[in-house]
């Protein structure tokens, strides 16, 4: 089956007799569905198809992102101040697309107290959502030595 280069359905041919066609316009054949059957192929300038698909990839390559992880690092004995100041800066990471892995770290004698640290990370997940963000926890709260961590992202629309 060959396409012709306005567009046109030419019809079944051998491929010799296709061949002759694109020579006659000056054009390549191209077969643009091979498993096809019978397999299509289009009369066209290769070389301007494949620029203009290199320049569509090129597009959407320069408009899609890659999520970036964004670290917050908290400490048990930090102020309610500081703790919604950090918890504005995550709200902007996640505002952006980005992926927020957040730490509370413990020293030394703190480690006796690892319920604390897990109830400020609970705390701080608490104060992300409640400006009506819906996050999803990348992965679930845990230990990671003396720091106690969970990744969070914003919840993507289908």
């Amino acid at each position: 089956m060959v396409i012709g280069p306005d567009g046109e359905n030419l019809g079944k041919m051998s491929s010799r007799a296709a061949n002759e066609l694109a020579a006659s316009y000056n054009l390549d054949l191209f077969c643009v569905a091979p498993n096809a059957n019978p397999p299509v192929c289009k009369i066209l300038n290769y070389g301007k198809y494949r620029y203009e698909k290199q320049k569509s990839e090129r597009m959407q390559k320069r408009n899609s992102k890659a999520a970036q992880l964004k670290e917050i690092q908290l400490h048990i004995s930090i102020g309610e101040h500081d703790m919604a100041t950090k918890a504005k800066h995550a709200r902007e990471f996640l505002s952006e697309g980005d992926k927020v892995h957040v730490r509370v770290v413990l020293k030394g004698r703190e480690m006796a107290h690892q319920e604390l640290g897990e109830e400020l990370l609970r705390k701080f997940v608490s104060l992300l959502e409640e400006e009506g963000s819906v996050l999803t926890v990348e992965k679930a709260a845990a230990w990671e030595g003396k720091c106690y961590s969970t990744i969070v992202a914003r919840k993507t629309k289908k």
